[in-house]
This record gives C-alpha cells, structure tokens and sequence, in this order.
C-alpha cells in the first residue's frame, strides 16, 4: 500500500502537521506500506534543520526526518519563504508539482493535513 500525506500547515501553533507526521511514522512501520510526505506552504518550515524547541516539545524537524519515507518540499513554497534546499533536514529535498502529481497518480491512498 503505497500512502501520500500531503500537509500545508506550519510546524507550530497547529498540531495537523504534528499529527500527520506522527500517523505517516507509525503507518511507516507496519509491513508492506510505503509512506511518501509532501509539505507545501507554510508546512515546508517543518523541514527546516536546526530548529531550538523548549524542553519536553516536539521539534518538527526531527519528526519529518523520522517519517519513514521520502519526503518533498514544493519548492516554489520554499523560495517564498526564504527557505534554501541547505536549510533543511537530512531526508527532506526540494521537489515540485510535476513531483506531487507523480506521487499522487501513484498513490493507493492520499491524506491531506
């Protein structure tokens, strides 16, 4: 079973992306599934390296790393936000719609966050 999450939201002040990467791990473990995320606007920051959390917090990064998959940045999302492909987390790569489309059509199931 081949499953595409697609999230949007930020890493902080909503807990969808938080949420989503946490089933996309856990789906990731059980046999026979393959987990692709895709993050677009604000959720690209959830790649970012480097990120200082308070003590006891879930660090959006580490999270994404640990997704299970491949994981694809829109990369026009990421020029609006200043992000550059060497800010982000080990895993993560700048990707593009033509990409999304790709994974999409692939897809046995997609979950947008």
């Amino acid at each position: 079973m081949n499953t595409l999450f697609i999230l949007n939201d930020p890493p902080y002040g909503s807990e969808r992306s938080y949420n989503a990467l946490r089933l996309a791990r856990a789906l990731a473990k059980k046999e026979g599934q393959t987990v692709r995320v895709f993050l677009m606007g604000d959720a690209v920051a959830c790649a970012r390296a480097g990120q200082k959390v308070p003590a006891g917090y879930y660090n959006a990064g580490d999270m994404v790393r640990m997704a299970g998959g491949e994981v694809g940045l829109c990369g026009t999302c990421m020029d609006a936000r200043g992000l550059r492909d060497d800010e982000v987390v080990e895993g993560a790569r700048r990707g593009t719609l033509q990409q999304l489309a790709d994974w999409t059509a692939q897809a046995d199931k997609v979950l947008v966050f």
